[in-house]
């Protein structure tokens, strides 16, 4: 059986991303370093190494090691400045690549510089500096303008344009703010279009392998918005830039690998920018070189780096390929709105975004920071463009101050929190967690889940414009006291078992409370599988002057209630509930917890118990409905737990009108599930709620922002349903009748 080859990729980033796809895709395994343990390379990588890919001596150990109990055929980079690691590397293991020294000169652009001048290849008048006396006697030796920047940095960070003698303090500044060594260069502004070239390296030989047209915007920065592959340029300026191009990577003593270049079109000629000794950054090898060849670039590198001879390098085809940044003002995301749209835009390759709403923006000073990028390919130059700028004006890029919150924030911030437990889905649908119990979902198909907005979703709004409701009012009674909404947030525990420890039992629970506290609503709080995880919520209660509601689980041993019950009321909670729907759950018969049913006679002894109002979670039917009456339920709550315990269920607003009749305004009736939008709030009122409850949403609120992001959730709905109610003429929430509503005709979608 052939043994496997190993290629060690420097840099886990989503620039080498591409490069360890194409390796595993040819039945190589991948070690990458990188000092981001959950980096996307290192995710996909047989062999993740967390090390900085600037740390030299580091990575070199950790390669020995390594290479000691499985040996390594190759190591490379993509995309980043790593290649005087992956020299150092491929020098101490004997591995094809490049002598450290040809490294450290396609990396420091001062060496770089010497060396090109030295064997006669054009570059612009320059002058290395340390100091800034230094640069002040640099910049009288160079006509204006002058470009500032670092040596050793990548991504155009630190390099300006200065047009007079007061500028260059500035501009020093952030050159030495951006650079590694401290050694900063003074050169020439060189005029004129700018090229982007990629070649690869076999044996001395050197194969172009692209010739795009760089954009570059943002003066006196030099920010790449993009590039367009092939060049349009005529073809005597190609072939003079690739001539230099070629006398760069020879003069460097580049033999093996891979050269990337940036050329400046001048009216005295092609004169490098900026030559490496690795494949383009950005995506110009990874995409637009592919997508207008029909070549995968990375599988020829990867064939010549792991001592074999580069195949399919012949173009297949002669399309153009587009790409472009994605920039938005400055400030903090807000929301990123029509990306799907644009992906279904025919022509468009690839939206690749870097950020998401909640991540800062600032000023467009480098390549770093972009939003991200759009990548187009047709048969015609310009339809290649039109197709990019038409995609880029579909996505609508939201900034706002620092402190402002979506949330498009709260769930990218939630989902990062829940980690695989919750993907926090545009649309909290159950589809994505069908089946997760424990978990978010479902139980089974959860059908039980998905139910609940099915049945919210047969019923549609009858729009009334002809009255005089303004403001309307949205406050109700329960219990003796007032809120705001009649809305509640529904018990939820389970933060390791459910929800990937994203947020701890006791920041659960104060988030929910205060976060309802604070729009004048009120949280409940869950009693969960753990024996004595009840006190958390509790206390969460306790601190806040009672104004919450502990719901228990039903204990096989009454004396088990009766004890929480007892607690709950030396809290000062307001009320106490008991889901009797948990008779048989999963999470509980894991923790070898015993629940069940429960008889009139056991119910009524609970009650016997409390002298707090008294509320039962779980009623899915008129007789359970009258039972719980009798039983003297204050409360009863409307609920399939979410789809949690038993597949194949009625949807909550299936059952809600028929129970709200039976029960005829005798105790409080609330109800859950599937409730997302105000308008949803609105159609369980006209179905006979008094109140609602709704949970994970906002388990997706606390988790994303804690206390603020549950009152910015409440507060979203407050809006919402003030606009059904306006919409309907409806003036009060404790008068909303079943005609603001109109249930939708058999057949119609």
């Amino acid at each position: 059986m052939k043994r496997a080859k190993y290629l060690m990729v420097i840099g886990g980033g989503v620039f080498q991303v591409p490069c360890i796809k194409t390796a595993k895709e040819m039945g190589v395994k991948v070690v990458v370093t990188d000092y981001q343990a959950d980096a996307p390379g290192m995710l996909l990588a047989d062999h993740p190494i967390v090390v900085s890919t600037r740390n030299l001596n580091l990575t070199v150990n950790a390669a020995k090691e390594f290479h000691n109990s499985c040996p390594l055929s190759g190591v490379m980079t993509v995309g980043t400045d790593a290649s005087q690691t992956v020299a150092a590397v491929a020098n101490a293991l004997g591995l094809p690549g490049i002598p450290f020294a040809v490294a450290e000169r396609a990396t420091d652009k001062i060496k770089m510089r010497r060396c090109l001048k030295a064997a006669g290849v054009p570059v612009p008048e320059f002058r290395a500096v340390w100091s800034y006396d230094e640069a002040e006697k640099a910049m009288v030796e160079l006509p204006f303008p002058i470009v500032v920047k670092p040596c050793d940095n990548m991504g155009a960070r630190g390099v300006k344009k200065i047009s007079k003698p007061e500028e260059l303090k500035a501009a020093f500044r952030e050159a030495k703010e951006s650079s590694v060594s401290g050694n900063i260069i003074l050169e020439e502004y060189m005029d004129g279009p700018e090229l982007s070239l990629d070649a690869l390296v076999h044996n001395g030989e050197i194969e172009i392998t692209g010739v795009a047209d760089r954009i570059i915007e943002k003066p006196p920065y030099f920010v790449e918005m993009g590039h367009t592959m092939p060049s349009a340029r005529p073809q005597f300026e190609l072939d003079e830039a690739i001539a230099v191009f070629k006398s760069a990577i020879h003069a460097l003593g580049v033999t093996i690998g891979a050269g990337k270049g940036d050329i400046r079109l001048t009216s005295e000629g092609p004169k490098i920018v900026e030559v490496a000794s690795r494949l383009s950054g950005g995506w110009m090898s990874a995409y637009t070189y592919p997508l207008s060849s029909g070549v995968n670039l990375y599988r020829a590198a990867i064939e010549i780096i792991l001592g074999g001879k580069p195949s399919f390098l012949k173009p297949k085809k002669d399309w153009v390929s587009a790409e472009r940044a994605l920039i938005a003002e400055p400030g903090k995301i807000l929301s990123i709105k029509g990306v799907d749209e644009a992906k279904k835009i025919k022509g468009v390759a690839e939206v690749i975004l870097l950020k998401e709403p909640g991540d800062m923006v600032s000023e467009m000073k480098s390549n770093m920071g972009k939003v991200g990028y759009v990548i187009t390919a047709a048969k015609d130059r310009q339809e290649a463009i039109l197709i990019n700028n038409m995609a880029r004006e579909t996505i609508r890029i939201e900034t706002g101050p620092a402190d402002d919150l979506t949330w498009d924030i709260i769930r990218n911030n939630a989902r990062k929190k829940f980690y695989v437990a919750c993907k926090a889905c545009i649309v909290c649908d159950g589809h994505e967690c069908a089946g997760r119990v424990p978990g978010i979902g479902g139980i089974g198909t959860g059908e039980s889940f998905k139910v609940n907005l099915t049945a919210l979703n047969k019923y549609m709004i009858n729009l009334r414009t002809i009255h005089g409701v303004r403001s309307p009012n949205m406050t109700t009674e329960l219990f003796g006291h007032t809120l705001s909404l009649p809305l509640l947030a529904a018990p939820i525990t389970g933060m390791e078992t459910n929800l990937g420890g994203g947020m701890s039992e006791e920041e659960y629970a104060d988030a929910v409370i205060n976060g309802c506290l604070d729009s004048s609503i009120i949280g409940m709080v869950g009693d969960g599988a753990s024996p004595e995880k009840y006190r958390v919520g509790l206390h969460a209660i306790k601190k806040s002057g009672g104004l919450g509601i502990p719901v228990f689980k039903p204990r096989g041993d009454n004396q088990e209630i009766i004890k929480r019950f007892d607690a709950a009321q030396e809290a000062g909670a307001i009320a106490v509930g008991v889901d009797i729907d948990a008779a048989s759950f999963k999470t509980m018969t894991m923790k070898k917890q015993t629940v069940g049913p429960k008889t009139l006679e056991d119910l009524k002894l609970l009650k016997s118990h409390l002298s707090v109002p008294f509320v039962l979670k779980g009623i899915m039917n008129v007789e359970t409905a009258l039972l719980a009456i009798e039983a003297g339920a204050d409360a009863i709550i409307v609920s399939n737990h979410g789809g949690r315990v038993m597949d194949f269920m009625p949807g909550t607003a299936d059952v809600l009108p028929e129970i709200a009749s039976a029960v005829g305004g005798r105790v409080k009736v609330l109800v859950d599930g599937g409730i997302r939008e105000g308008v949803d709030i609105l159609k369980m009122l006209a179905l006979g709620a008094d109140a609602v409850m709704i949970g994970r949403p906002i388990c997706i609120a606390a988790f994303g922002a804690g206390r603020e992001g549950v009152r910015f959730f409440i507060e979203e709905k407050r809006k919402e349903l003030k606009q059904a109610m306006v919409l309907t003429g409806s003036a009060d929430v404790k008068k909303v009748d079943p005609t603001v509503i109109v249930r939708k005709s058999k057949g119609a979608s």
